[in-house]
């Protein structure tokens, strides 16, 4: 049997890429799944991928949503934060600092938020997993910004599994993902920019959502691995 099955299960973040993507694995593990988003639409796409999940329309923006929402939940075994924006990537002369701070209430401070918001509804012997980005350490022109972001989640991530025990948090870190973040670019332009991605990548691709999934699912069930920030990049960050 599943370590998951049957355990509740709550993805912020989840109506699309890498949170759907788990919550898709998820449900084939028999877990009880709840996903949340801001984009109703977004949400009602994801229904048609995992139709036995729970849908919950939240703005991880705002902590009294947030703070209801969890309250309304009661226990749960399992929390994993894929929240994330699309400011604070370009080179840093370039780069509009309000952008960084833009960047900044997209994704580190919703994640904070959540985590704390759901911190009192959790099972010890659970866990809680955040999606960061390979950015926080890849070292790449244009990421300064995004590092900063990135790098101020996972830097906190072995202090607060020291603060938690024995409950687990861990990060997962991400490289060059396909998923709707990319969407900004033309459909052409994102094939190319994923065709020379791949030429720097040591595995020769660009990741799909399904791949860091089973990271993600990997940190949730060993109950051994806490205080740890997985990288799956495919050696981008080498």
């Amino acid at each position: 049997m599943s370590t998951l099955e049957n355990k509740k299960v709550i993805i912020a973040g989840g109506s699309s890429g890498i949170g759907l993507a788990t919550a898709a694995l998820l449900v084939q593990e028999k877990a009880q799944v709840i996903i949340t988003g801001r984009n109703p639409d977004r949400l009602e796409e994801a229904a048609k991928v995992v139709p036995t999940a729970g849908l919950e329309v939240l703005d991880s923006n705002n902590r009294a949503s947030l703070d209801a929402f969890f309250a309304a939940q009661g226990p749960l075994d399992h929390l994993v934060i894929a929240l994330s924006g699309s400011k604070g990537g370009g080179m840093f002369k370039d780069l509009s600092l309000q952008d960084l701070r833009a960047g900044f209430e997209g994704k580190f401070w919703p994640q904070l938020d959540t985590l704390q918001a759901a911190l009192p509804y959790l099972n010890k012997q659970g866990s809680i997993t955040l999606v960061t980005a390979i950015s926080s350490v890849s070292r790449m022109p244009g990421t300064a910004g995004l590092a900063a972001i990135n790098g101020a989640l996972e830097t906190m991530i072995p202090g607060l599994a020291k603060e938690f025990q024995p409950l687990r948090i861990n990060a997962v870190s991400p490289g060059i993902v396909n998923t709707p973040w990319w969407d900004f670019l033309p459909a052409a332009d994102k094939a190319e920019a994923f065709k020379g991605y791949a030429t720097q990548i040591p595995v020769g691709k660009v990741a799909e959502p399904e791949e860091v999934a089973a990271a993600i699912l990997f940190l949730m069930n060993n109950a051994y691995t806490t205080g740890t920030v997985l990288r799956c990049d495919g050696g981008l960050s080498l």
